[in-house]
């Protein structure tokens, strides 16, 4: 890693260690950082993914393939973490919720170095980016996961803040409106907040323990921190994905697991303390990864 990927990760991965420390040390009540968890994920994060949809430029002809290679990167995780799974446990279910791992991204942390690696141009098509996968990670998670079917899975869905922001930032966009300046600012302030507090929250979630040194748990960990980052560097160079967008698809693909997979896990029956601890290890593992990639990409 040089200095400059160390030096882009940092600031970030110091809320995280943050978090870590308040919620060992300061701020131990669970019930707090429930609530700062909701907070981020039904507000904060919805209001950001919203104003950066809403504000987007336009993407331009090779969003289409941006986007398409970043489904296939998705698939490949989620193909991927199958392949592991009679390791991981015989219980499909418990399988299931920790194979999510594999292919789940921190949009939290790919928003924050998205913003730090190419400004506004960044955030928006990072924004993009994870808002679309946002339902095809849920709709793999929960149809793979749930025992209801499509019902549960479409009702998963339709109540997903993120999906809702998404959407609702995307018409807004093609709609052709602006954002009046005041709800603009209100929606900055938001988002702001949303990164920082979301960064901290992760740290927070840290869980580590022996049962991590699991050769099935560092295969998720491999699928996910380098894997994927090295299948869309071929699929940006087979396709002709240049430029930012390129920047951006092979961010997204080094991101960590995301926090929602714990939630998902507790929800539909999966082996919820296994999650956290694969939420955990792929974020610490992602300092150093993150760090070498983004070296490469500037």
């Amino acid at each position: 890693m040089t200095v400059d990927g160390f030096l882009l990760v940092l600031p970030d991965f110091t809320l995280i260690v943050l978090g870590a420390i308040l919620a060992r040390w300061v701020m131990v009540q669970p019930e707090f950082w429930s609530g700062v968890e909701r907070l981020v994920y039904y507000v904060l994060f919805p209001a950001m993914l919203f104003r950066s949809l809403a504000n987007a430029p336009a993407l331009g002809a090779g969003a289409l393939a941006l986007l398409g290679a970043a489904a296939v990167t998705v698939l490949a995780g989620f193909a991927l973490g199958w392949m592991l799974r009679r390791a991981i446990d015989p219980n499909p279910v418990r399988a299931a919720s920790q194979i999510q791992c594999a292919y789940r991204f921190n949009t939290y942390i790919g928003m924050a170095l998205a913003g730090q690696l190419a400004g506004a141009s960044g955030s928006a098509l990072m924004g993009a980016v994870c808002g679309t996968m946002v339902p095809l990670v849920n709709v793999l998670a929960v149809g793979s996961m749930s025992r209801g079917g499509v019902r549960v899975t479409l009702r998963t869905l339709g109540t997903n803040p993120l999906v809702l922001a998404t959407l609702a930032g995307a018409a807004y966009h093609f709609a052709g409106f602006s954002l009046p300046a005041a709800m603009d600012t209100l929606l900055g302030r938001l988002g702001a907040a949303a990164v920082a507090m979301g960064l901290i929250g992760v740290g927070a979630a840290l869980r580590i323990d022996r049962s991590l040194l699991r050769p099935a748990s560092w295969g998720i960990v491999a699928i996910k921190l380098l894997a994927l980052p090295a299948i869309a560097w071929g699929i940006a160079t087979w396709w002709g994905i240049e430029g930012l967008a390129r920047e951006m698809l092979i961010l997204f693909a080094a991101l960590p697991s995301a926090s929602s997979a714990y939630i998902l896990a507790s929800r539909l029956g999966g082996d919820a303390p296994a999650v956290a601890r694969l939420i955990s290890l792929t974020t610490l593992g992602s300092a150093l990864t993150l760090g070498g990639i983004l070296s490469l990409l500037r």
